[in-house]
């Protein structure tokens, strides 16, 4: 069972956001990644529901390199602007929500569980976070400066305002499920 899909927002050098060129992501893929990952647990698939699915960023480049960092590297958490989230319908992520997150090809690759959600000002991220987010040098300032050019140009795709002191979703989370590209054997990490 589905929500409906959402960009999970993180930050990349290239100058303009380019929504329409990442692949629309196929449900009926998401849901088959999804049953794997429930068989895995002996969940019930028909009874588990995942919030959303997408990738990281946005664009494919992005994508992989996030998704990579996800699986692989020490990329722990993301953040959204409330305002992106309000934009596609799909509401803020709340701690124990359970997402699939996509590579750049929209093939699903990981099944993320929010462990923690905290909605604050752009400028409020703490030095923790942006460790956690594991992009970059993995410093506040860094952060600070790639994610308000992320938004700005984001928001811009989107057509709504931006600001600096957007409101942000600050969310921490574990990968619960991973496989690799075009894998038919799972892989769990939990």
């Amino acid at each position: 069972m589905t929500a409906p899909a959402q960009r999970r927002a993180s930050c990349s050098a290239t100058a303009e956001a380019d929504l329409t060129a990442l692949p629309e992501l196929d449900r009926a893929q998401a849901d088959a990644f999804w049953a794997r990952y429930c068989a895995s647990t002996d969940r019930d698939p028909r009874r588990s529901i995942y919030t959303a699915f997408d990738c990281f960023g946005d664009s494919v480049e992005l994508a992989d390199e996030l998704i990579d960092l996800v699986i692989n590297g020490p990329k722990r958490a993301t953040a959204g602007s409330i305002g992106s989230y309000e934009a596609d319908g799909t509401g803020v992520p709340n701690a124990g929500d359970e997402w699939i997150a996509a590579d750049g090809r929209g093939a699903p690759r990981a099944v993320i569980r929010a462990t923690e959600v905290r909605i604050g000002p752009l400028s409020s991220v703490d030095d923790a976070f942006a460790w956690d987010e594991g992009e970059g040098d993995r410093s506040r300032d860094y952060w600070l400066r790639a994610h308000t050019e992320f938004f700005e140009r984001y928001h811009a795709a989107l057509g709504i305002p931006f600001h600096p002191d957007i409101d942000v979703a600050f969310e921490r989370f574990e990968v619960a499920y991973s496989e690799p590209p075009a894998a038919s054997v799972a892989t769990p990490n939990s």
